[in-house]
């Protein structure tokens, strides 16, 4: 019932706009990605068997395989070798992609900073091209995320959630604090969490939008991760790593949110095992980032015990545990994966054997 006073009340206040989508092979006409990579680069990217460029998000597919969205090509990997999944609707110099997503149909969805999403029916071979001419709220899309009815959201430069059939735009008219908002997490009972860069994070509960604070007063921004554990509890990164307890009111107050770690956390998972995992920066100038794990006995002790797994000079990204309990990351400069005592760099010589 929830559910539905959720989706009635956010329906009340924008036009639905019609999408047919556009078959889309050609690649666009506009050179957004030029003086990214030089000539030479990028001839290696479009011949490269695995992804080379930066990796903001991997995900899982519905049969276990992983797919990777690298700036240049989103890949699957099928347990042996990669596929690039884009190279009939995008050549390198073009690409931008952010994100990934195989919907419980068997839907692909990719989506691109610079060209909207493409979406690859179950069963089919050519993608269809979602713009703003289609009733998307921007072409910079940047995160997807699909709901507990099936419906798919995108936000970056806009929030768009698609229902099979047409698209609605959520805006600061709805009630929304930015234009520029995320759906991050719908949890187990049914609110809806967003965040946007440079803004504040809050939850929809069917009835009210919240702005989520700290013991001081103290709003969280700029959120671009948030998960919900095993136990209920939501974690997410806002200056450091913070994990609410929904036991406690959802309110203004010491005891409702914990401050977990000062390390930054771009992207969140809990394993298995209900160890908490994440990539961030450590150091204050951000050049420092860090694939760390915080150990499950200890994730309620006052210093939780953190191991730093990988630290390098530059972004680490999106992760993701496999069915083997491995644990896979990106990077500004393609994509790992941590088998428990060793760290395989796919785009070295190594890796791609």
């Amino acid at each position: 019932m929830k559910r539905l006073v959720i989706l009635f009340a956010l329906s009340l206040m924008s036009v639905f706009h019609t999408s047919c989508g556009q078959t889309q092979t050609n690649v666009p006409n506009d050179n957004v990605s030029k003086g990214l990579y030089s000539e030479s680069q990028l001839k290696e990217l479009a011949t490269s068997k695995v992804p080379m460029s930066m990796v903001r998000n991997v995900k899982k597919a519905r049969n276990g395989d992983i797919l990777i969205a690298s700036y240049t090509g989103v890949f699957r990997y099928d347990g042996t070798s990669f596929t690039n999944l884009t190279s009939k609707i995008s050549s390198p110099r073009f690409a931008s992609f952010w994100d990934v997503l195989e919907d419980r149909k068997g839907n692909l969805w990719f989506a691109s900073k610079d060209w909207a999403v493409y979406h690859l029916p179950a069963g089919e071979t050519r993608f269809q091209h979602f713009t703003t001419k289609d009733g998307l709220a921007s072409n910079m899309a940047l995160h997807i995320y699909e709901d507990r009815a099936g419906d798919i959201w995108f936000g970056g430069g806009g929030l768009s959630r698609y229902d099979g059939k047409s698209f609605r735009t959520f805006t600061t008219k709805d009630g929304f604090s930015s234009n520029n908002t995320r759906l991050l997490l719908e949890d187990k009972t049914g609110k809806l969490w967003f965040g946007a860069q440079g803004e504040d994070m809050f939850v929809y509960d069917g009835k009210t939008f919240t702005v989520l604070k700290d013991k001081d007063g103290k709003a969280f921004n700029n959120v671009w991760s948030i998960i919900e554990d095993k136990k209920g509890n939501i974690w997410f990164g806002a200056d450091g790593l913070w994990r609410y307890d929904p036991s406690a009111a959802l309110r203004t107050g010491f005891g409702t949110f914990t401050k977990v770690s000062q390390k930054s956390a771009y992207a969140i998972i809990e394993d298995k095992k209900g160890n908490i995992w994440t990539t961030g920066g450590v150091k204050l100038d951000g050049n420092v980032w860090a694939l760390s794990r915080y150990d499950a006995d200890s994730l309620y002790d006052k210093n939780p015990t953190v191991t730093e797994i990988m630290s390098q000079s530059g972004m680490l990204l999106g992760i993701l545990e496999d069915a083997k309990g491995n644990i896979w990351f990106g990077s500004g400069g393609g994509v790992y994966r941590y088998e428990g005592k060793t760290i395989t760099d796919f785009k070295s010589k190594e890796g791609q054997k």
